[in-house]
């Protein structure tokens, strides 16, 4: 019986900005359906993975398969139809203050897929209710909303072209506990509702147990780790036990710079 090709396999990948080495041979997969989330301190290369796979930047070395099919190098024509595979919710929501609220949810289905304009406001009005949002907020300006609803439309603007891969980036980053949570419960209803594959970073351990299937561990460039969530707390690996308890004392110390 042949194993499944994962949704994303990615292997010995490296990146450097000068004499930083991030990514040292980093290997990871990500299967179909499943709910990857990466963990790791700032600083130790979440960021420019999730940067490498989206293809925003281009590894020195290393393969990037998307569905088996290789995306290091990929004629750019062909690496945007790959892309349309992808929704992403970005840490700072990332919408556009100079469109209302449901035309940032409907920006890649109009600018994108080329949807009647009519159409798409009436799919991402849809796409807010999903998020639990009414649709008289489709009509506001990004700046009239709180942090959680800028978030709430991020990932309705994610999930708005049925995308076969989500990518979040520090969900809950900037949010109080509580809306940090309805926002995990967003997102695992959406994930599931979609039946997508999510591939999430997070330094937010509460966030990761809630919608991670398996969490891998970055460090130094490299996953250290990866198992099924419900393995974190008996992973056996000093490195993670001290990052998921958040002490001081341990293997991982922390970078301080010298004034």
């Amino acid at each position: 019986m042949t194993e499944a090709v994962p949704k994303i396999s990615v292997r010995g990948l490296h990146k450097s900005f000068g004499p930083k080495h991030v990514l040292r041979g980093l290997d990871l997969d990500v299967g179909v359906g499943e709910s990857l989330v990466v963990i790791g301190g700032s600083g130790t290369g979440k960021s420019v993975l999730l940067k490498n796979i989206l293809g925003l930047l281009q590894p020195d070395r290393g393969s990037i398969r998307i569905d088996g099919q290789e995306v290091v190098g990929m004629p750019r024509a062909e690496r945007e139809q790959v892309n349309r595979k992808f929704g992403m919710l970005f840490q700072s929501a990332a919408l556009f203050d100079s469109l209302p609220v449901w035309e940032n949810v409907a920006f890649g289905l109009i600018q994108g897929k080329g949807m009647d304009r009519k159409a798409a406001r009436e799919l991402a009005i849809e796409k807010l209710a999903d998020v639990g949002l009414t649709a008289d907020v489709g009509n506001l300006s990004p700046a009239e909303l709180s942090g959680g609803m800028r978030k709430r439309v991020g990932l309705a603007r994610a999930i708005a072209t049925t995308p076969e891969i989500l990518f979040f980036d520090e969900p809950t980053t900037g949010l109080d506990p509580i809306m940090g949570d309805v926002i995990n419960d967003l997102i695992v209803h959406c994930v599931r509702q979609l039946g997508a594959t999510a591939l999430s970073i997070t330094h937010d351990m509460a966030s990761a147990r809630k919608i991670a299937d398996r969490i891998a561990m970055i460090y130094h460039g490299e996953i250290i780790w990866h198992g099924p969530v419900a393995d974190i707390d008996s992973s056996g690996n000093d490195y993670v036990d001290q990052f998921i308890h958040g002490r001081a004392e341990g293997p991982i110390r922390m970078e301080v710079r010298s004034a």
